[in-house]
């Protein structure tokens, strides 16, 4: 061999080494992009806001740093549950701005619409809020970090059935989440001993709840079960429960929606009817809740967090599980496969993805309101711990 063979050998090694170096140095400082899918404008805006403070609210404790890649949210507004848009934002975050995991998605038909994208694109999807339980069965790329309306409404129905409550009437919206809200109730508060007097299905767009009301009233139930997603339909529906008597005829309110701290406080003496169910209890007493709410506080100029807010938090923190245990480098097989069984400590308390159904296991909490001053308050009074969703249950 020559020495000008030997030369170029030498030569041209350095370069695909040089090459391969420059390659990884660049990979290693474009940032991890998460694509985030929410409504942020129109009525139902406070859902993004709220999700999006809880991704701030992270990065405020943990940094926008992580395996050496920067955090990069990048947010597309649905203006509300529509499933046509959601998809189309979706596409564009896959295809243009090159996320490596979508976010977000309030409502079910956002969720169901996006899944094909994300198995297409193999790219993580994590929910944040829309609560069906068929969601994660509609794409292996999907997990949940927030709850499900069956693992929500089923302890409900059973803790009422076990304290007193002979009777009830439902009533949902006329969606999958409603539905799956519906037959959990119905199913947990039948087996332990409770008779369901009827059931109402309301449309999910602003729907004129008064008239559900008297018929509840003339029903005499010993509570009615009611899951309507957006405060203003609870308010309302409280405001109607007050004003044509069903409080002082002693019938209490079984609550599987959000409630907001706003929403709570609008609903005044009224929400002493009230019995909620909850994945997460603002006034639980932890360190890392603590850390929390004073983050959250801090990026949303004192506005007090929602569930929402909190599975947007653990979302990111589940995301940065992820970036660390892949060392940076992003792959969406590799990536599920971290997720599966991922245990974190959040604010509401433990959670676990679990690893066949890659939805979320965690307590479910019972809470009262109480009343003091002009304040209403949610105080636990009982709970379900390490609780699977039971709409993927025989």
């Amino acid at each position: 061999m020559t020495f000008s063979t030997t030369a170029a050998r030498l030569f041209a090694t350095a370069t695909l080494t040089f090459a391969s170096l420059s390659t990884s140095i660049a990979q290693a400082a474009d940032p991890i992009r998460i694509g985030m899918v929410a409504p942020f404008s129109g009525p139902l805006a406070e859902y993004g806001q709220r999700m999006n403070n809880g991704i701030k609210a992270y990065i405020d404790l943990h940094g926008d740093t992580v395996a050496g890649r920067k955090v990069e949210i990048i947010t597309r507004d649905t203006t509300g549950p529509l499933p046509d848009v959601a998809k189309r934002l979706a596409q564009e975050l896959l295809t243009r701005d090159k996320v490596d995991f979508l976010v977000g998605f309030g409502f079910t038909p956002e969720a169901l619409a996006v899944a094909p994208l994300a198995t297409q694109a193999k790219k993580p999807m994590l929910i944040i809020n829309a609560a069906a339980s068929n969601i994660t069965t509609k794409s292996p790329y999907i997990a949940r970090v927030s709850f499900t309306l069956a693992q929500i409404s089923a302890p409900l129905g059973e803790w009422a059935a076990k304290n007193g409550i002979k009777t009830a009437y439902t009533v949902v919206s006329d969606y999958a989440p409603g539905i799956d809200a519906e037959s959990a109730f119905k199913k947990a508060f039948t087996a332990h001993g409770g008779q369901i007097i009827d059931s109402v299905r309301v449309p999910l767009q602003g729907p004129e709840l008064a008239p559900f009301v008297q018929r509840i009233k003339n029903a005499k139930p010993g509570a009615v079960f009611v899951f309507v997603p957006g405060g203003e339909q609870i308010i309302a529906f409280m405001k109607a429960f007050e004003e044509r008597g069903l409080k002082a005829d002693g019938i209490k309110v079984l609550l599987a929606s959000e409630l907001p701290n706003e929403v709570l406080q609008a609903m005044g003496e009224a929400a002493l009817s009230v019995t909620v169910s909850s994945q997460y209890l603002e006034s639980r007493k932890s360190p890392e809740n603590a850390a929390f709410r004073k983050a959250y506080e801090k990026v949303s100029g004192g506005q007090p967090p929602a569930a929402y807010s909190v599975a947007a938090y653990d979302g990111m923190a589940a995301i940065y599980n992820v970036a660390k245990k892949l060392n940076g480098k992003l792959d969406g097989d590799q990536a599920m496969e971290v997720l599966k069984g991922m245990k974190l400590e959040s604010p509401r308390g433990p959670i676990t993805i679990d690893p066949e159904t890659r939805d979320i296991i965690q307590t479910m909490h019972i809470g009262a309101v109480r009343r003091t001053g002009n304040h209403n308050a949610i105080v636990e009074i009982d709970k379900f711990v390490d609780l699977k969703d039971p709409g993927k249950q025989p």
